[in-house]
């Protein structure tokens, strides 16, 4: 347990408390950051106070009082409906600011793991209920040097796919036979079993006005076939099949000819040039010391698409978090979806994706970029032009 760091953040937060609470396992970050698992689902409620000075409080049902053993911390029990209310006012007696998996108006819906009605119960005792946002980026969302480097060894392999799918499309149009996005999306798939990769669904693989469609996904039927002079779209994700193994999130674009048409050109530098001003907001910050959060990065990125007049194509946040699921909790490079007022902290990686979305056509460029203690780097290759898929 690391009980004695997460009471030392919440001193800096200025709160006097973080509370847990679960209910059926519904709150899988309060077993991420605790770093326990529970003997079995628990079927009445759970909470689990961590002051900011003293000891952990643990409150239980009384049929299942052994569900927080594994936890440090004076026990405490309930079985009635007033009894759980007292409980509660007890563990929280003294405190007046505390933090719980929530959001005010769900603008991080990554953290509001809490359902109304608990807040309410919570609210009532007298005490006020912050977020936990900025408190899950910090116990959760960081890397370990170990997980930088299975990052950094899925890009290579995660890159190696990428250009081999591009290659298979060019090898297919040259040989005069037929391919289509499901294929592609196959191929892909496959590349990344012999590579040691997994995935939880994707990739994206789109022609021309599907790639307008940002989540896009091919299927068996209705498949569209990719043909010359067509544009096209792969954003896949992955990491290597390890325990603690985080995701590398990519998407690149190609066109089937020698030389795209001057319009596909103009969004594609329109978009890299965003992704480009995106990346420098960033390492010019750490590499200052200078506070970043994630409406920063978003507001460098879209104020370029909007100086080049596709500000209405843009219509998603610049960049996610990244962790061991591909949409991570730490902060996301957003000031479109939701403000995102979280610091970019060191140990912490995020996507920075850009696009903009025609009807004939989309565009969209996606790099990993990872928070050191002194500087920001890009994990993997960048696409510095259209793929020439010939």
């Amino acid at each position: 347990m690391r009980i004695k760091d997460i009471q030392e953040a919440l001193r800096e937060e200025s709160l006097d408390g973080w509370l847990f609470f679960d209910h059926h396992q519904r709150d899988e970050l309060a077993y991420r950051v605790l770093q326990f698992k529970v003997p079995r689902i628990p079927t009445r409620r759970w909470y689990y106070l961590i002051p900011a000075q003293g000891e952990p409080q643990r409150l239980v049902h009384a049929i299942e009082s052994g569900m927080l053993d594994a936890l440090p911390g004076t026990k405490h029990s309930y079985s009635s409906w007033q009894s759980q209310v007292d409980g509660l006012k007890k563990i929280l007696a003294g405190c007046h600011r505390i933090a719980m998996q929530y959001s005010p108006n769900c603008v991080i819906p990554y953290v509001s793991m809490v359902d109304g009605g608990t807040l309410e119960l919570v609210r009532d005792t007298g005490v006020e209920v912050a977020t936990s946002a900025n408190l899950i980026q910090l116990f959760e969302a960081r890397w370990t040097a170990e997980q930088l480097e299975m990052h950094l060894e899925a890009g290579r392999r995660v890159d190696r796919v990428r250009a081999e799918a591009f290659q298979k499309i060019a090898s297919a149009l040259n040989a005069g036979e037929s391919i289509d996005e499901w294929q592609v999306n196959r191929f892909i798939r496959d590349g990344f079993t012999k590579a040691g990769l997994v995935t939880d669904h994707g990739p994206i693989v789109a022609v021309n006005a599907n790639m307008s469609n940002p989540h896009y996904e091919p299927s068996p039927e209705g498949s569209h076939a990719i043909r010359k002079n067509d544009a096209v779209l792969i954003d896949m994700w992955a990491k290597l099949d390890r325990p603690g193994a985080v995701y590398y999130d990519i998407t690149w674009t190609g066109h089937c000819g020698a030389a795209p048409p001057a319009t596909i050109q103009n969004v594609f530098d329109v978009v890299t040039g965003a992704r480009d001003r995106a990346i420098e907001r960033v390492k010019t910050a750490v590499s200052r010391n200078e506070q970043l959060h994630g409406f920063d990065v978003d507001d460098a990125c879209r104020g370029h698409i909007k100086e080049k007049g596709f500000g209405e194509y843009f219509v998603h946040r610049t960049g996610h978090s990244i962790g061991e699921d591909v949409h991570g909790t730490g902060a996301n490079m957003d000031n479109l979806e939701t403000h995102d007022e979280r610091r970019v902290i060191a140990r912490t990686c995020f996507s920075i994706e850009p696009g903009v979305y025609l009807p004939e056509f989309g565009i969209r460029s996606e790099v990993n970029m990872y928070v050191g203690e002194r500087e920001a780097i890009v994990t993997g290759e960048i696409q510095k032009r259209l793929v020439a898929i010939v």
